[in-house]
């Protein structure tokens, strides 16, 4: 199945040899009318983590995986599918491609080692860094 992410999962340390061993790295594309924020689905969190919301004309990059069953269940438990993120599908090129956004979304702040990590992630997938300067 195909994933795409857009936070930490860019990183590529994390994702092959941590995360979902055995993933393997497709592309790098955007998804096209969201945005990215970092939010909380609880209010009271101090920290906020990458999520995706409807904003028309707005573009999101990230990366595209391919993962097992045996990784979408990792990711499920990473992502605390259902209670804090659900899954949504958009087709690239006629291939359905899965990911995750938060039920609820309190806008926080993020912490820097997590911000560290998706920039590696940025630069493991080749995008430019000026989408990782808006953060």
């Amino acid at each position: 199945m195909l994933y795409f992410a857009y936070g930490s999962n860019l990183n590529h340390h994390q994702m092959k040899k941590i995360r979902c061993k055995g993933s393997k790295y497709l592309k790098t594309t955007f998804l096209k009318d969201y945005q990215l924020l970092f939010c909380h689905p609880n209010k009271l969190n101090k920290f906020g983590y990458a999520n995706v919301v409807k904003k028309e004309g707005s573009r999101v990059p990230g990366a595209i995986w391919e993962i097992t069953k045996k990784h979408e269940k990792v990711l499920d438990r990473y992502e605390e599918f259902p209670n804090s993120y659900k899954k949504k599908y958009f087709y690239l090129n006629g291939k359905k491609i899965m990911f995750y956004i938060m039920n609820k979304c309190f806008v926080k702040k993020p912490p820097e080692s997590y911000i560290n990590t998706i920039k590696k992630g940025y630069e493991d997938c080749n995008i430019d860094v000026k989408y990782a300067n808006k953060f």
